[in-house]
C-alpha cells in the first residue's frame, strides 16, 4: 500500500492512515515517504519504484490539494513535476488500484483535474473524518483486506473461521451436558431426553412414565424409575458410602 499525500495538505491524516494500516497489516506493507525512505537514499527513485510496485495507492485529498504552489498561479496538481501527481499517474499506469481518501468534506471535482488524472474522479472514494476516525480507518482497512487477498492473510484483526466452528458430534465423540442434582438421562444415553434438576413428576412421552425420586436406605440412595426400567443413582448424605460384606451402607 502506498500512502500518497501533498505536503501541507493531509500530512497528519496520511500519518494516521499509515500508522493504522501498519498496525493492522505490518509496517513493511505500507509505504509513506517520510517513514519508508532511508536517510541518504535518492528519493525520486524510491518514490517511483514504490508507486510502481504497490497494489493499492491511497490518495489523501484535503482542502488544500488543489491550491497553487507558493508564488505560483496554477494548482500544483497541474504541474507535471509535482510528485503527488506523478505517483498517482505511475500507479494508474501499472494497473494498481487507486482509492481517493477525502478529508475536510472535500468533493472530488473532475473539472479541476488535469486530463492525465481525470480517471481519479471515477474511482470510488472513502472519507476519513478526524471526528469519526476510528470507524473510518476500520472501514478502509476492511476494504483493503477484502480487495487484496495477500493483505487479508496478514490482517491482525481477521477472525479465525476455525475458532467459530462448533465441534463435530459424530460417533465416538463425547456429548457433554451440565447436570444438577445428580439426575441422568432418560434412555441411558444423551440422544434422548435429559432430565435436569426436576422438581416434580415428569412425563416425556406416551404411556405411563414415572420418574419421581424415591428415597430408601440408610444412605439415602435416590432411585429414579423411568418407563419400567429401574435405574438407581446412589447419593451420599453424610457418613461413608460404599459396600460392606455385599451390602450397601
Amino acid at each position: 500500500m502506498f500512502v500518497n499525500y501533498r505536503t501541507g495538505d493531509g500530512d497528519a491524516v496520511a500519518a494516521l492512515l499509515e500508522h493504522e494500516l501498519s498496525d493492522r497489516f505490518g509496517s513493511d506493507q505500507v509505504f509513506r515517504a517520510s517513514k519508508s525512505i532511508p536517510a541518504g537514499s535518492r528519493y525520486p527513485r524510491e518514490l517511483i519504484t514504490a508507486a510502481r510496485r504497490c497494489h493499492v495507492l491511497l490518495a489523501v485529498i484535503g482542502r488544500g490539494w488543489f491550491d497553487p504552489r507558493e508564488n505560483g498561479d496554477r494548482p500544483a496538481i497541474e504541474d507535471p513535476s509535482d510528485w503527488t501527481r506523478r505517483e498517482i499517474i505511475e500507479a494508474f499506469e501499472t494497473g494498481a488500484m487507486v482509492i481517493p481518501v477525502l478529508t475536510d468534506s472535500v468533493r472530488l471535482d473532475r473539472s479541476r483535474l488535469p486530463a492525465e488524472l481525470a480517471e481519479l474522479a471515477d474511482c470510488q472514494y472513502r472519507r476519513l473524518d478526524m471526528r469519526n476516525s476510528r470507524a473510518d480507518l476500520a472501514r478502509i482497512g476492511d476494504d483493503l483486506a477484502e480487495l487484496v487477498p495477500a493483505l487479508a492473510k496478514l490482517d491482525s484483526r481477521r477472525e479465525d473461521p476455525e475458532a467459530r466452528r462448533e465441534p463435530e458430534q459424530g460417533p465416538g465423540r463425547a456429548h457433554q451436558v451440565r447436570m444438577r442434582d445428580g439426575v441422568g438421562a432418560v434412555g441411558g444415553d444423551l440422544s434422548g431426553t435429559v432430565i435436569n434438576s426436576p422438581r416434580g413428576p415428569i412425563h416425556t412421552g406416551s404411556g405411563s412414565l414415572n420418574s419421581g425420586p424415591q428415597f430408601s436406605g440408610d444412605g439415602m440412595g435416590v432411585q429414579y424409575i423411568t418407563g419400567g426400567d429401574f435405574r438407581k443413582s446412589q447419593q451420599q448424605f453424610g457418613g461413608t458410602f460404599g459396600r460392606e460384606n455385599g451390602r450397601e451402607r
